[in-house]
């Protein structure tokens, strides 16, 4: 299946783009803590809503079509953000609508390519490319997070005496990005061949396509005890969404205020590279352990300790690039081996609608519940510094245990499948 690796390539770029640089563009143009963070946080919204507009897209059907023209709109927009980085006065507003936009595309995108995927393999079939799928995933977020940045950190060295190196920067890297992603297009778009079934347009009416997401949000509704299962899900996730972005934050703010005032070159190797690499790792591990083990305890038990991890370095800070990695190493694979664990949740609530995603922090409900805390993390810094932002953090692994504890549960009584407790 040679489309398998570009297709979900395509999709990870931009994703990665808007997940984890766009926060390093805001910072880089003077930006506050606490609005770069809320700007962050309302780029996940397209992704919140992705439920609501599945419907429209499995409708339409036509899906390779569909899929070779979201990628020719994103590296139309990948060029824009680009250009928005050209000339004296750069809009703040303008580089954030380009990234929600892009956002948008990347979630239609994402439900394309799933629903085509479903179609063009079989249930046992996607099982066996899901290797596949996740390593030309994690690949590209190493390219678009690790190597970007490393580059922009690079070209500010050269653009320096410049009296906009930092924008000359950033428009240079990006279409350097957007040529690449360019090739990506250009290879899906002869190999993405029709799927045999179910890929013709459904002359469902609208009405009757609202009414059918109704009743499954229906269904959801009157499943006992799912409230708790959200609530639940939140406080599993709360450790690592207010880590989410103040992880950086640590990273790149001067030794004054707290932080360890890394350049972009160290945080490019530190979490673009070793971070997500360890990352991925972790994932693959804990997929390995929920899908052939079943077991997902371990996994629940890690997945909150990465900010212990940082509340360390804010006592011993790093002496150096290779301390830096082995601390972004740990941190990120605990993150990635517990990320598994919150399927948990995710079946209990959806069922098996996202049985063939890769990436969990892209479900619509992941998002939603993870935003509130991702949104404010940057002003819960300003107010109480890093130490005891970490410390508090770390503390939260209490509340996230439970709840890891109670979706378990949850699952024990209302499922019949193998869950190792």
């Amino acid at each position: 299946m040679k489309w398998i690796p570009t297709l979900f390539a395509a999709e990870s770029i931009p994703s990665a783009m808007i997940t984890f640089v766009a926060l390093l563009m805001f910072l880089q143009l003077g930006i506050g803590w606490a609005f770069c963070t809320l700007l962050c946080g309302l780029l996940s919204l397209p992704w919140v809503f992705k439920s609501f507009v599945r419907w429209k897209v499995q409708q339409a059907g036509h899906f390779s079509y569909v899929l070779r023209g979201i990628e020719v709109l994103i590296f139309m927009m990948l060029c824009l953000l680009a250009f928005c980085f050209n000339g004296m006065n750069v809009s703040i507003y303008l580089i954030f609508a380009t990234l929600f936009v892009l956002c948008l595309l990347c979630a239609w995108h994402e439900l394309a390519a799933r629903m085509y995927y479903e179609r063009m393999l079989r249930p046992r079939d996607q099982r066996l490319y899901n290797g596949p799928k996740m390593f030309s995933s994690q690949v590209s977020s190493v390219l678009t997070y690790g190597v970007m940045i490393v580059l922009v950190g690079s070209l500010e060295v050269f653009y320096h005496n410049r009296r906009q190196a930092i924008a000359y920067s950033w428009s240079s890297a990006v279409y350097l990005l957007a040529g690449f992603y360019l090739l990506l297009v250009l290879y899906n778009f002869f190999v993405l061949r029709k799927p045999r079934v179910g890929d013709s347009h459904k002359n469902e009416s609208f009405s009757g396509a609202v009414l059918a997401e109704i009743r499954v949000i229906d269904r959801i509704a009157h499943k006992p005890h799912w409230l708790l299962a959200v609530v639940a899900l939140a406080f599993f996730l709360l450790p690592q969404s207010l880590l989410f972005y103040t992880r950086v934050l640590y990273l790149i703010a001067p030794v004054a205020d707290g932080g360890l005032g890394c350049s972009l070159q160290w945080i490019g190797w530190a979490q673009g590279t070793v971070g997500v690499i360890a990352f991925s790792l972790g994932l693959g591990l804990g997929y390995i352990l929920s899908r052939r083990h079943h077991l997902l305890w371990p996994q629940a038990v890690v997945m909150p300790l990465s900010p212990v991890v940082y509340l360390v370095m804010t006592q011993y800070p790093p002496s150096g690039l290779l301390p830096l990695c082995v601390a972004t190493f740990i941190a990120q694979f605990l993150f990635g081996l517990g990320l598994n664990a919150c399927m948990v949740f995710v079946r209990y609530i959806s069922g098996e609608r996202y049985r063939s995603t890769i990436n969990y922090l892209y479900i619509p409900i992941v998002s939603l519940v993870m935003l509130p805390a991702v949104a404010l993390s940057g002003w819960c810094v300003e107010q109480i510094g890093f130490p005891l932002f970490f410390l508090i953090d770390s503390l939260l692994a209490l509340p996230a245990w439970l709840a890891a504890y109670i979706g378990m549960r949850l699952t024990v009584v209302t499922d019949s499948k193998n869950i190792i407790l």
